[in-house]
């Protein structure tokens, strides 16, 4: 689905790009990045088309996501001091 198509339909549920990431324990930038490719993922396509005709239809979506449970993702490539990777890091030795 094109990028403006997946904006269109998270406008029909009421939703923006916040708002859907935030629903489905993502961040917002997660989703956004699809902007680049110009197409978002059929799984996000699916899930904004569903949340438009819930919506569209006066079905509340939000108890079923609780039910769900979603816990958010952490960010991929951040780190903690003196972590690589998930691994602590070793000293290096430098010889002259």
């Amino acid at each position: 689905m094109p990028y403006d198509a997946f904006l269109a339909e998270l406008g029909k549920a009421g939703l923006n790009v916040g708002k859907f990431a935030r629903l489905l324990g993502r961040r917002p930038n997660s989703i956004s990045n699809n902007r680049k490719l110009g197409e978002v993922p059929d799984h996000l396509a699916l899930i904004s088309v569903l949340l438009a005709e819930m919506h569209m239809h006066d079905v509340p979506f939000g108890p079923a996501f609780a039910r769900l449970g979603l816990s958010p993702k952490r960010p991929r490539g951040a780190s903690a001091v003196g972590k690589f990777g998930g691994n602590k890091q070793g000293q290096l030795e430098l010889r002259p």
